[in-house]
């Protein structure tokens, strides 16, 4: 929820934000000289998991030669028992060393594509997907820029370190220590971040209690989609060294806030934002204004990806500050898509749906595609709505022809298979094996028998 506006730094498209990119012979001199042992070659699987295989610095260059296999059959979604063999292709642009691990002996990361015994890029890999959208993109002369706002609750343990949602904190938007509980380990997740190259905006502490954000700097999306992947493994890392649990679950306790990843959005052409536009009422370009239209066109059919867990409808609910209703605005913040008041270059979009726990390569993926698919068809949005949606009767709803997102898992689910784009997108093997595995996390939701329908219903009947 944090609204960095002119002040935000909005890097022109193509600009280094991170460091040198490093080569294959950069990642073995860097590992030489800094005496690494361990490389943690790591990859994402289709519900957002990180994964990692381990190796010695011995084998690095095997690794960076792309001769590491692993058993694809033991990731759930990847591929069966028949044809497991599957290799990891490190991108060295992404190694790092862990700040957390010893300093002898460091272990460091490179993030994997994962390919096929033959060489082809393994279609069930989400960072895959991912790179396929920002190929369309550019064969369009665009780069598709993304600023993450992450969201997390930071909870205790308890003496058997198994997390815990209790706590006796009462620290609320922006507070600070020694209300803001957490306040120390927020500053050492940053700091890891920032030894890892990456570049933290701003951190503070959210609306409810022990809740959190870190919002990290505009990138081209497979950086950011990279980035979000490292800060939720240094905040559950640091988080532990702390004694505190960090969660992505999207709505943790009931009647608090849940936790969103705000995803801010701009396409840039040759180093220009094309959002821009200084005559506009509300700064936005034509573009801007399709992209929204797609956007908003295939919201229901990317829910979802955007929102993948039963409890993740738990937060999309009115009155705890996410979004419920389809429709966007430049003044108020509850409509699903806002428009930050970031004029000239810093002209972008916020879709504020997505959830903590989303996968953000096919999150980044189907947002691309929505979005340029409004653009190609010049899919214009509706009006916008600058008044609290919330405070409005159904009927006044109904006649602005203000829809809502899906209001279960399994109602996203259906949205999807009627939705062509996005089930394009995600490709079938993807497609097929997130709708199976989502139906059978919905299926065990039904059939568990919650504490609430306890408390109701036992005496009572």
């Amino acid at each position: 929820m944090q609204d960095n506006r002119e002040n935000r730094a909005f890097p022109d498209a193509g600009e280094n934000r991170d460091g040198e990119v490093k080569t294959k012979e950069d990642v073995m001199r860097i590992v030489r000289e800094e005496d690494v042992e361990f490389i943690r070659l790591q990859f994402t699987d289709m519900f957002g998991t990180l994964k990692n295989i381990a190796v010695t610095s011995s084998q690095l260059e095997k690794a960076l030669n792309n001769r590491c296999m692993f058993d694809g059959s033991a990731i759930d979604g990847f591929v069966s028992v028949e044809e497991s063999d599957m290799f990891l292709y490190p991108d060295p642009s992404t190694f790092a060393i862990l700040p957390w691990r010893p300093q002898q002996g460091k272990v460091a990361r490179m993030l994997c594509d994962v390919h096929h015994p033959d060489g082809r890029p393994f279609a069930g890999d989400p960072r895959h997907v991912l790179k396929k959208a920002i190929e369309k993109a550019e064969t369009m002369g665009l780069t598709f820029e993304v600023g993450p706002e992450c969201e997390f609750f930071l909870f205790h343990t308890d003496e058997n370190a198994i997390p815990t949602t209790q706590t006796g904190e009462q620290a609320s938007y922006f507070d600070i220590g020694p209300l803001d509980e957490g306040e120390n380990a927020r500053r050492d997740i940053v700091m890891a971040l920032e030894d890892m190259g990456m570049i933290i905006e701003a951190s503070h502490h959210e609306m409810a209690p022990v809740q959190h954000e870190i919002d990290l700097r505009y990138a081209e999306a497979l950086k950011a989609a990279d980035n979000i992947m490292t800060f939720k493994l240094a905040a559950r890392t640091i988080a532990k060294r702390h004694g505190l649990h960090a969660t992505f679950m999207p709505k943790p306790k009931f009647g608090v806030n849940g936790s969103g990843m705000h995803i801010n959005m701009s396409l840039h052409r040759n180093g220009k934002n094309i959002f821009e536009n200084k005559d506009d009422v509300n700064g936005l370009s034509q573009s801007a204004y399709y992209f929204i239209g797609g956007i908003m066109k295939h919201i229901k059919g990317m829910a979802a990806i955007t929102n993948p867990l039963v409890n993740s409808y738990k937060r999309l609910v009115p009155g705890f500050a996410a979004p419920v209703y389809i429709a966007w605005s430049a003044t108020n913040r509850s409509p699903l898509i806002r428009i930050p008041a970031a004029a000239g270059t810093g002209a972008r979009i916020e879709l504020r749906s997505p959830d903590s726990a989303a996968n953000p390569y096919l999150t980044l993926a189907v947002c691309l595609e929505a979005g340029l698919d409004g653009i190609a068809h010049q899919i214009m949005p509706p009006e916008s709505v600058d008044c609290n949606i919330y405070t409005m009767t159904d009927q006044q709803r109904r006649n602005l022809k203000i829809q809502q997102l899906p209001g279960t898992l399994i109602d996203a689910l259906e949205e999807m298979r009627q939705d062509p784009l996005i089930m394009e997108v995600l490709g079938p093997h993807i497609a097929e094996n997130y709708i199976a595995a989502k139906e059978d996390e919905w299926q065990r939701y039904r059939a568990n028998v919650s504490e609430w329908e306890i408390r109701e219903y036992l005496y009572r009947y």
